[in-house]
């Protein structure tokens, strides 16, 4: 039977608390126990939102890691393309980077933009009109988002609202996102019409907690969110050439609410007392210089979840 301890409760009758389930064990059987200790059942056709990592890198979710989750739910991997170049943009490069990293010799694999896109509401119209996502979304009932918490140079920090949002976007999703809703075209949204298209970064950060929401409106919050913190670069699976990680793996964290499990995690890191070799300074520092703890804040207000939240441990 498995044990569940309380670690740590906070204003624990408050509420719009969020319950978040943590393990320092990080094992294909740890991704099983934590994802029951949820207690939600799979339905229909499952998705299980990855990164499948750009060609070169070598600090994604590992097959071997998550194949045992993905068996329990009988699931597929998705996936869609980049918006930047590299081995993830173009679908036949893609595919050739999701062979070289071993998902499709185990999994079944969808490239859900491979063949076209869809627009699905927004609720906050702050800045997109609308989130373009992948047109096999639509192929599902439920999705395991299944992130690898770490660093990221844009957003600051990379996890499950990240996942949720730049991850299940199309190419041109992406863009959109990355543009605040200025542009949707691969050929401006990292050129000059971009910056003078008067984008900054917490409006970057509020789009990105958009469509987080969107996505999980789609599925009707029918959506486990999992934050694997392992490998915890500065620089984020689509980097090709990231930096070594200087922070030691912590565990894995999962919840039914993507504020709360992308905010425990960040507590995490923030409150760590660090040592030689063990050291959370390099990617605190990435997350403040691009004011990534903003897409929590923003989340919560707009109503994708809480930043309250009562920590279980389970071993």
């Amino acid at each position: 039977m498995m044990a569940v301890t309380l670690l740590l409760t906070i204003t624990a009758a408050a509420y719009g608390q969020s319950k978040v389930y943590m393990t320092k064990e990080i094992s294909p059987e740890s991704l099983v126990r934590i994802y029951k200790a949820l207690g939600v059942e799979p339905m229909g056709r499952v998705a299980v939102k990855i990164s499948t990592g750009e060609g070169g890198n070598t600090h994604y979710l590992k097959p071997t890691l998550i194949r045992q989750l993905v068996e329990e739910v009988n699931g597929t991997i998705v996936e869609c393309n980049t918006a930047y170049g590299g081995s993830r943009q173009d679908p036949k490069k893609h595919w050739e980077t999701i062979h070289e990293h071993g998902f499709d010799s185990i999994f079944a694999v969808d490239l859900m933009d491979e063949f076209g896109q869809i627009r699905i509401p927004v609720k906050d119209k702050k800045h997109l009109k609308y989130d373009i996502v992948g047109e096999h979304l639509a192929n599902y009932d439920f999705m395991i988002n299944l992130a690898h918490f770490k660093g990221h140079a844009m957003g600051g920090f990379g996890g499950v609202m990240k996942n949720a949002s730049i991850g299940v976007a199309s190419t041109a999703g992406k863009c959109y996102i990355h543009s605040a809703g200025k542009t949707d075209d691969p050929k401006l949204a990292w050129g000059p019409e971009y910056l003078a298209a008067g984008k900054t970064q917490d409006s970057f950060l509020e789009s990105m907690a958009a469509a987080a929401q969107a996505v999980h409106n789609y599925f009707g919050g029918h959506v486990v969110y999992i934050n694997v913190m392992n490998n915890m670069s500065v620089d984020c699976d689509c980097d090709g050439h990231p930096a070594k990680p200087e922070l030691q793996d912590m565990g894995i964290m999962a919840s039914l609410d993507p504020v709360a499990v992308d905010q425990a995690c960040l507590d995490m890191v923030f409150n760590y007392k660090g040592k030689p070799g063990d050291d959370n300074k390099p990617l605190i520092q990435r997350i403040n210089r691009q004011h990534g703890t903003y897409i929590t804040d923003y989340a919560e207000k707009i109503g994708l979840g809480s930043k309250k939240y009562e920590l279980i441990m389970i071993e």
